[in-house]
């Protein structure tokens, strides 16, 4: 079974910056891919940023150029680093792990809120 741990959120000013991080169970080096979603209230989850085991990252247009996913297989982790956050950031942030076999497992969630 995968668990995934989502840390970092908060409350952050406009403008402010935040760094999330995703500490999974097992070695996310395996995953085909990992991914951070959000979900606003009254919003479907959206993707926010995905980091393949192959291939370039990929971002939601409203997050390119502020927002960073990056991964350290060795403390099976993933990141994401936030910048310049708006108001309209603001939701709960999944940690997601696609496998090889195309399951997906997803963390708990943690609150992302921007406002000043």
């Amino acid at each position: 079974q995968v668990q995934l741990v989502e840390s970092g959120g908060g409350l952050v000013q406009p403008g402010g910056s935040l760094r999330l991080s995703c500490a999974a169970s097992v070695s996310i080096f395996s995953m085909r891919a990992m991914g951070w979603y959000r979900q606003a209230p009254g919003n479907q989850r959206e993707l926010v940023a995905v980091i393949p085991s192959r291939g370039p990252t990929n971002y939601a247009d409203s997050v390119k150029g502020r927002f960073t996913i990056s991964r350290d297989n060795a403390k099976n982790t993933v990141y994401l680093q936030m910048n310049a956050l708006k108001p309209e950031d603001t939701a709960v942030y999944y940690c997601n792990a696609a496998s090889p076999y195309s399951r997906q497992y997803w963390g708990q969630g943690t609150q992302v809120t921007v406002s000043s």
